[in-house]
């Protein structure tokens, strides 16, 4: 992955002099505002590409206890006894 991050710096030299010729009276964010905000745009879109995956394989059914008892009286009976 060297050659990624020296593409990315080589594209960021390129990109602040662009930044810079922007009128010292007026605030925007530019071109190099817009690329951060697509850049994490796009790592928030894989995060939760990834959350969507993994909330797949979870399984929300609750497993029946040995015992037979409800989990709320056996919560309580080791709550009272601990």
């Amino acid at each position: 992955m060297p050659d990624m991050s020296a593409s990315v710096s080589l594209a960021v030299t390129h990109l602040v002099p662009l930044a810079e010729e922007v009128d010292k009276n007026k605030v925007t964010p530019g071109v190099l505002g817009f690329i951060v905000f697509a850049v994490m745009a796009l790592a928030v879109w894989g995060l939760m590409k990834s959350m969507s995956k993994h909330m797949q394989k979870v399984d929300f059914k609750e497993s029946p206890d040995a015992e037979g008892e409800p989990a709320g009286k056996k919560a309580d009976s080791t709550a009272q006894g601990g």
